[in-house]
């Protein structure tokens, strides 16, 4: 492994640079972390992205790593499973796997504060207001504008960018020989709407839930927070007949949220000021390889950031610090380190980033859909009988923390294949507890 007190870079103070800047003071290294923005922990504005984060076993696993699990579960709301609501206000709740199996709603900043400051306790330097200008990656220098706009120039022995999608770090990267890199947007962009807690502080919806409005080409989603509201999030195109460029005034808002989320709306506070006051932001999916130049490398979001309908972007940014964690025990330089441990993780965000794409469809289309409910209920009983032959792929997607994405993919690609066929069945709707339930797993 490299050799103690070296000293290393991490551009970016969010979620993954704060973690990873905890795994590599544990190590013994010295770690300075360079952050564009001011520390939200004293600033009244700027916070960042507030939408709420649904943590998985892929992070619970690296949190506990360094020794935060627990104290960040104890402000996290457990959340078992979807619960639909259509235009009539009635609800269809489908648990996310089997009982004792849920995801976690946690507030982005307030992970982020509790990261760095534990990161601070380990000797970790954060340097605010300072933007990445540029890269020399064969002397592993960063050249830094700080925040009287003077220019600096500082070597280090690593530099990671953990500085998310719009990285500075990859953009120094994309002006260098045979790099490869695409980003893609989505039609759909998003804004937040908040629902209250109730006149006593009450939760207004079923707390332990993650609460869906689908509504074919757009959805509304919303996640619980510890003081009894909830955070509410439109995921809506940006052009067309019906999308954000539609929607011009208060009064046409108003229209819109009563009529298509009518249960919503009645619980929702200003709606119609907060719809049109906020602007929308956009979501976008990023792939480039590679992730490393001689003793740089991109990690998180700044090497393959996702679209977050899989509820895996933190995830899949802190199982990147854990894995990388792993590949420092190898006696290795950091150049190899980084190399290998882009080998081996690129295939696995490949197929996040895909699964999280899909997961829209079905979230916005397919969840309030009777013959996509019957089919979910047909492989939980597969589950049930054959619980090591037949996992579900959200399963080994959200509750696994050791099946890699890209096998959790092929997997639920064969399976798919096979409950295509199974939902051919004639009359299916009746008939489906006679199947052969063993012979079906069997061509997994």
């Amino acid at each position: 492994m490299p050799s103690a007190n070296q000293h290393i870079a991490i551009a970016g103070a969010g979620l993954v640079g704060s973690l990873l800047s905890i795994y590599l003071a544990k190590r013994g290294h010295n770690v300075s972390v360079f952050e564009r923005r001011p520390d939200m922990r004293q600033a009244t504005t700027d916070r960042g992205r507030s939408i709420n984060l649904a943590l998985s076993n892929r992070g619970l696993r690296a949190l506990e790593e360094v020794g935060l699990a627990e104290e960040l579960k104890k402000v996290a709301i457990p959340m078992h499973g979807r619960t639909m609501h259509d235009r009539q206000g009635q609800l269809t709740f489908q648990p996310y796997g089997k009982e004792g199996q849920y995801i976690n709603s946690v507030s982005r900043s307030n992970l982020n504060i509790v990261l760095m400051n534990k990161a601070e306790a380990l000797g970790v330097k954060f340097y605010f207001n300072h933007r990445i200008a540029s890269v020399d990656f064969e002397t592993t220098t960063l050249l830094l504008q700080n925040q009287e706009s003077k220019i600096e120039s500082h070597k280090f022995n690593a530099i990671i960018g953990a500085d998310g999608a719009f990285s500075a770090v990859r953009g120094s990267m994309q002006i260098t020989d045979r790099f490869d890199y695409e980003q893609n947007y989505i039609a759909h962009g998003y804004k937040e709407l908040h629902i209250p807690a109730g006149a006593t502080g009450n939760f207004q919806l079923e707390k332990n839930s993650l609460h869906i409005w689908p509504r074919e080409s757009f959805m509304l989603i919303a996640l619980p927070n510890p003081d009894g509201s909830f955070t509410g999030t439109l995921f809506f195109p940006f052009e067309g007949k019906q999308s954000f460029d539609s929607i011009t005034t208060k009064t046409e808002a108003e229209f819109f949220l009563k009529e298509i989320f009518p249960d919503a709306f009645a619980l929702m506070e200003n709606p119609a000021e907060s719809f049109m006051s906020s602007p929308a932001s956009s979501l976008v999916t990023v792939k480039c390889f590679p992730w490393t130049k001689n003793k740089t490398l991109l990690i998180g979001d700044a090497a393959h950031a996702i679209v977050p309908f899989y509820g895996q972007g933190m995830n899949a940014g802190f199982e990147d610090c854990r894995l990388l964690n792993e590949w420092l025990e190898k006696t290795m330089e950091w150049n190899e380190i980084f190399s290998e441990f882009q080998r081996q993780r690129k295939p696995d965000t490949d197929a996040i980033a895909d699964l999280a794409l899909h997961n829209f469809i079905e979230m916005r289309d397919l969840v309030g859909d009777s013959k996509f409910l019957l089919r979910k209920k047909i492989e939980a009983r597969f589950n049930q009988h054959f619980p090591e032959k037949w996992i579900p792929l959200y399963t080994m997607v959200t509750f696994s923390d050791d099946i890699r994405y890209s096998r959790a993919l092929a997997i639920g690609q064969k399976q798919k294949k096979i409950m295509d066929e199974v939902m051919q069945t004639p009359n299916i709707e009746t008939t489906w507890e006679q199947l052969d339930f063993e012979a079906i797993v069997s061509k997994l």
